[in-house]
């Protein structure tokens, strides 16, 4: 697994696409970011988005969850299925929470809930970016291994009895938590404060539902590796 899909330059300015049909959205956002000192594309639908992810090859993305030709999720596995890992937030004018779970559990690596705050879309993108080059440039070549699950910090590629296993940079930043505290119990409030950087407002589900992503992953039809401790957090360790 490369990291070129994912920070294709990490010296360089961030480079971020944004894919909304509300004209209005994207030019606040995109002003927002220029601001920031980022690179920053916009697209009004998905086949627009699909040619920048190409030719522009962001680091960042937000997307749409409603657009006019493909959803956001549609166009989340398309840009998936192309190789592209960068991670994505997505902007959805639902309320329901099984539809903001659909959209992480599609791959997505946070949401935000129209109307938003600027300060708080601006905070999220900078973790996901950071926590996405620490992934890419994480110093040394690491080997983390808890049994026959492998993590190598260099190349950012996991692996379990030598399957290959494809995360997401929210999904890998997880994983590496909790391989890195192997046998610890950690707390939603432990994992909400390293993994995401920023108060996620009294919600720990986001951690309920990447913790059960990463079982579908690490766990399906093998021996359990990451265990719910009741009234206290989760825990990774050796499959017995």
């Amino acid at each position: 697994m490369s990291t070129d899909n994912l920070i294709s330059d990490p010296e360089s300015r961030v480079r971020a696409l944004v894919v909304d049909d509300e004209a209005s959205i994207t030019q606040l956002i995109a002003m927002a970011l220029r601001y920031e000192g980022w690179e920053v594309e916009t697209a009004s639908n998905a086949a627009e988005a699909l040619e920048l992810v190409s030719s522009f090859k962001p680091d960042v993305a937000v997307f749409d969850i409603m657009l006019p030709d493909m959803d956001g999720l549609q166009l989340l596995t398309r840009t998936r299925e192309a190789g592209a890992l960068f991670p994505v937030l997505f902007l959805t004018a639902l309320d329901a929470v099984e539809d903001r779970v659909t959209g992480l559990t599609a791959g997505g690596d946070d949401y935000v809930v129209k109307p938003f705050s600027l300060e708080e879309l601006l905070a999220r993108l900078r973790g996901l970016v950071r926590r996405a080059r620490m992934g890419a440039t994480g110093g040394p070549a690491a080997i983390l291994q808890v049994g026959d699950l492998v993590l190598n910090e260099d190349s950012y590629e996991v692996e379990r009895g030598g399957e290959i296993i494809t995360l997401t940079s929210t999904e890998y930043e997880l994983l590496r938590y909790l391989m890195r505290n192997v046998g610890r119990v950690l707390s939603k409030a432990q994992i909400l404060d390293r993994v995401w950087a920023y108060d996620f407002k009294g919600k720990p589900t986001v951690v309920e539902l990447y913790i059960s992503y990463l079982r579908k992953k690490i766990d399906t039809g093998r021996p359990t590796m990451i265990h719910t401790v009741r009234g206290a957090g989760y825990m990774l360790k050796p499959a017995v």
